[in-house]
This record gives C-alpha cells, sequence and structure tokens, in this order.
C-alpha cells in the first residue's frame, strides 16, 4: 500500500490508458499534473481543487455489485483501479471485478490518525472507553 501522492506518481508513471478512482473527492488533486492518461474518478459529492485534465466523474453512492463494477471497467476500459483501504465490504465488488478482468489495483493506505484519537476494536471496549475514558484497550 502507498500514500495517494505515491499513488499518483505510480500511476503517472504507466503507459497511457484509463485509471478508475475512487479514493474520494478529497484526493484528485494528486493526480492533476497527469496528462498521459484518461481518469474516471467516482466520489459522492462533487470535488473541489485541482482535477485531472482529462477526467469523467461519476457521482454515485454505493453499495456497488460485482456486475455492475465489472460492467464499469468495461464500458471505460479501464486499465488500473485505484482505490483506498476502506476496510470495509464497500471495496470488495470493485475488486473483486478487478481481479476477474486482471485489471491492476493501487490500494492507498488510510492516512495516519490526528494525534489524541483513540481505535477501539469492539463495541464493548468503545462503551467501556465511553464510560471510563483511557480504560479500553486500543
Amino acid at each position: 500500500m502507498v500514500d495517494i501522492v505515491a499513488a499518483g506518481a505510480l500511476v503517472a508513471a504507466r503507459p497511457p490508458g484509463t485509471i478508475f478512482l475512487t479514493t474520494g473527492r478529497r484526493d484528485l488533486a494528486a493526480f492533476a499534473g497527469d496528462s498521459s492518461h484518461d481518469y474516471v474518478a467516482r466520489t459522492v459529492d462533487p470535488p473541489t481543487g485541482a482535477l485531472p485534465p482529462r477526467m469523467t466523474l461519476l457521482l454515485d453512492r454505493g453499495p456497488y455489485t460485482v456486475e455492475g463494477e465489472t460492467a464499469l471497467l468495461r464500458q471505460h476500459n479501464v486499465s488500473v483501479l485505484v482505490t483506498k483501504d476502506s476496510g470495509g465490504a464497500m471495496t470488495m465488488a470493485k475488486l473483486a471485478a478487478a481481479r476477474d478482468l486482471a485489471v491492476p489495483v493501487v490500494m492507498v493506505d488510510r492516512p495516519p490518525l490526528p494525534a489524541g484519537v483513540r481505535v477501539v476494536e469492539t463495541v464493548d471496549a468503545a462503551v467501556q472507553w465511553l464510560v471510563s475514558p483511557g480504560s479500553a484497550e486500543g
């Protein structure tokens, strides 16, 4: 896994083709300097800031199916998928479609948590932390 800036550099170094971005509207600037590729970016909300010069924007919200993602990858002749490690089932359909079509995937790591942010692994641990902050492990 890489950060978003490294993902932009990896994609820019690839042969021309269509890149499918599902990293979110705030990360599109990392690809804005690349005029060698066509981009298909799917976001929930319209992006702000710098954008790739050759970009098709899809405003959409999941859940998505493997069949739908496969059709989308084929329709746009996608050569690379760039997505975030969301840690949930929402990414599974596009990853399965990319695997089935032999489309390479660039996985962007989650950004580091801000200082002081607490992560717990279970509901019980969250409740324990709320009742007695600092006592839950995580």
